[in-house]
């Protein structure tokens, strides 16, 4: 397959606001992947001050392009409203550290990375990883949109420019004489309403012979295994390997590299250089996920059909589970307040009838409610006053961690419960 030449941009795309084209190539979209209904933004929460206004509800609808099969949403609300002040920080989960630890130290001896290479980081969040390279004495920098969050990395000694990351902000940067060796860029892809232009402005930040890594909840997975719940109004796209060659390659650059990681119910790390690296040749692993992409189904029209009424499914097996156990008197409340959580409470339907509360280790999420629902947030002490019979594990990619954490639950014969990619009570 010469990537290359698989696929030609039609000119306007780039900047085009017609939400009716690709973000990628431009064609128009016409066929629905999912409907969820309608949904608030989901990585926001109520406080209770705010119990008695409105939400705004967006309508929640995953769309393929069928020239060259990025999954998409359309972008009703625009990132810089959403991304300016974020309640999401990395750092509340001890096994995303863990991830981000084992990552650097394998890093950097595979790109023998020391005190003259420079590493930049986009959405570098509140300095999760970026702090295991300041502890091996690395330089760096941190991209990120929100003050809120970047000021926790900024208060541990990490370097951050607090901006949207583009062709404009890499430009800037190059000027003030930074360019990555290596440019991480993990779970945020989804997350860039203009992927022309944050990929454009990879490329210029890219020192010759660098490296950009990026780690994404594979579409493959997402598919196979039912998570509907990672679709929201602030993931924009839900990426293949397939597709971002196509996207990398009209940038200038070569994925060369790829590997499977568990995170997130089963992510790509990819490996990109320039296109004219003649010392990264495009390894096997790269030709076999492709492959295996297009052999599973992610180039037909007829595998998104059918994703749909699993997703269906799902909603019916939920719903009827908590209603089942409310008439028999159990008590249920959740765990977690994350962005998937929400997209499934409120595509079910599922309010406090069903669910009591949820609670969250992020002391910025509690006492709050959650967007939608208004389900109550508390602190994961609330679950012990409580002693429920069930807890519904919202962060689902997370539930060892959270089982780990909740096993004494067991001593009053308490339950974990999941639902996706089905409902199983563990």
């Amino acid at each position: 397959m010469n990537v290359e030449t698989t696929i030609q941009l039609q000119t306007s795309a780039e900047n085009s606001t017609d939400q009716r084209g690709c973000r990628f190539c431009g064609e128009g979209l016409e066929h629905v992947v999912v409907d969820l209904g309608m949904s608030p933004l989901c990585q926001s929460q109520v406080e209770r001050e705010d119990l008695n206004k409105h939400e705004v509800f967006y309508p929640l609808r995953a769309y393929v392009c069928d020239k060259c099969w990025l999954v998409q949403v359309h972008e009703h609300v625009a990132g810089e409203e959403i991304f300016s002040h974020y309640a999401y920080f990395s750092s509340y989960s001890d096994s995303w550290l863990a991830h981000a630890a084992t990552y650097v130290d394998m890093i950097t001896e595979r790109l023998q990375l020391g005190e003259n290479s420079h590493v930049a980081e986009v959405a570098s969040n509140d300095g999760y990883l970026l702090q295991n390279f300041v502890a091996k004495g690395i330089p760096c920098l941190g991209i990120e949109p929100a003050a809120n969050v970047a000021q926790v990395a900024i208060d541990k000694g990490i370097p951050v420019d607090v901006s949207f990351f583009g062709v404009e902000t890499a430009t800037r940067i190059v000027a003030e004489g930074k360019k990555a060796d290596l440019l991480i860029a993990n779970n945020c892809l989804a997350h860039v309403p203009d992927l022309n232009d944050f990929v454009g402005g990879m490329k210029v930040l890219l020192a010759a012979g660098g490296v950009v890594n990026v780690e994404y909840p594979h579409l493959l997975n997402i598919i196979e295994q039912n998570q509907f719940d990672t679709i929201y109004q602030e993931h924009y796209c839900y990426h293949s390997l397939f597709t971002l060659e196509q996207v990398f390659a009209h940038h200038g650059m070569r994925i060369f590299d790829v590997e499977e990681i568990p995170t997130h119910g089963g992510s790509l790390r990819i490996y990109v250089s320039h296109d004219n690296d003649d010392a990264k040749p495009v390894t096997d692993a790269v030709h076999q996920i492709r492959k295996r992409e297009i052999d599973q189904g992610l180039t037909q029209l007829s595998t998104f059909d059918a994703f749909a009424e699993r997703v269906k499914q799902t909603k019916w097996n939920l719903v009827e589970f908590l209603i089942s156990a409310q008439r028999e008197g159990k008590r249920v409340v959740g765990y977690g307040a994350p962005g998937k959580g929400n997209t499934m409470l409120n595509y079910c339907g599922i309010r406090e009838d069903l669910i009591d509360f949820t609670v969250d280790r992020n002391p910025y999420k509690q006492n709050s409610f959650l967007v939608g629902s208004r389900i109550p947030v508390h602190a994961p002490e609330m679950i012990d006053e409580f002693m429920p019979d069930y807890v519904l594990i919202m962060p689902w990619n997370l539930r060892d961690e959270i089982v780990d954490q909740l096993k004494h639950i067991r001593d009053w014969g308490g339950q974990f419960v999941v639902a996706i990619p089905e409902l199983e009570i563990i």
